[in-house]
């Protein structure tokens, strides 16, 4: 939360707790700090179980937050509503709105909504990351994802990267995501003959974003980087399994191909794949793209 959101001018403060197991003077010190804040209320968007719930509103409660806004006590705001026609489940982000419905209308289709409030030196940065590119227009991809039945595999990626290299060899890729995720998405770098660059692990959160924002589309499993470009308005390509049922994850926000196949991530082809990014592609307006990053297909 800290990454996303530390520079965003939404967020005063951090306060870190250590992770299990903690010891009693842990929680006393936290207590400490939490009253030492003088603050009275509680936004709460934790993903607990009843049980944790109620007794993370106790402990907050003894520390001096005497209104907790959020808490999902009730089944209903506990878990997403199904769609009862598609058997869809509700986005994440909206099952959170309805939790923190007193803090008034949250308009999740509000681009505003969404605004990371990235600050000038973080354009900065990732704009000097994307001159290694020489001004091409540019996909922004990301092979990621922590949990195993989400990895599309290498050999669904080399495939998707020569289908789009066919017809639109004068791309150039930028591959975003996590440290451990740079050695694997540099051997598939080497399959793109045009302009790549690797900043797995080189960007923050909020750099990546930045740098994200002038990418043409986004390709990618369900993994964060997805959810960063969906913030900032790149239109996204999700490759999605059996994780999770729709809806629950897909990204929020207009122009989206989201291909899920609830048989596994391995059952989606990377011709589906390359038919939403191609439509991306050539049904992108004019303008869409940073003025220095100009469309140059065949």
């Amino acid at each position: 939360m800290e990454s996303i959101l530390g520079r965003s001018g939404l967020i005063d403060d951090v306060l870190y707790f250590p992770p299990v197991p903690r010891k009693g003077h842990d929680l006393v010190r936290l207590c400490e700090q939490i009253r030492e804040t003088k603050s009275r209320t509680l936004i709460y968007i934790a993903d607990r179980s009843f049980l944790a719930t109620v007794r993370d509103i106790c402990f907050f409660r003894m520390c001096g937050l005497s209104r907790v806004i959020g808490a999902p006590l009730s089944h209903d705001l506990r878990f997403p509503r199904v769609d009862v026609k598609t058997g869809d489940l509700e986005r994440e982000a909206a099952r959170l709105a309805r939790c923190l419905a007193p803090l008034g209308v949250i308009d999740l289709n509000d681009p505003g909504s969404w605004d990371l409030r990235l600050q000038p030196d973080e354009v900065n940065i990732a704009d000097a990351k994307l001159a290694q590119l020489g001004g091409n227009a540019f996909l922004a991809v990301s092979i990621g994802g922590k949990h195993r039945s989400k990895d599309w595999g290498n050999e669904n990626w080399t495939t998707l990267l020569r289908l789009i290299a066919a017809n639109y060899a004068e791309l150039a890729l930028a591959f975003f995501g996590s440290a451990d995720e740079f050695d694997r998405s540099t051997r598939l770098a080497a399959i793109w003959h045009g302009p790549t660059l690797n900043l797995c692990g080189i960007c923050g959160p909020r750099e990546s974003a930045a740098a994200m924002k002038r990418a043409l589309l986004f390709v990618g499993h369900d993994c964060g980087p997805m959810h960063l470009a969906a913030a900032v308005g790149v239109p996204c390509v999700g490759i999605f399994g059996n994780h999770n049922r729709p809806k629950w994850w897909h990204p929020v926000g207009q122009g989206h191909r989201v291909i899920h196949n609830m048989g596994g991530v391995s059952k989606v082809s990377p011709a589906e794949v390359y038919s939403a990014v191609s439509c991306i592609i050539e049904n992108a307006p004019a303008g869409v793209n940073h003025q220095k990053f100009l469309i140059r297909s065949r």
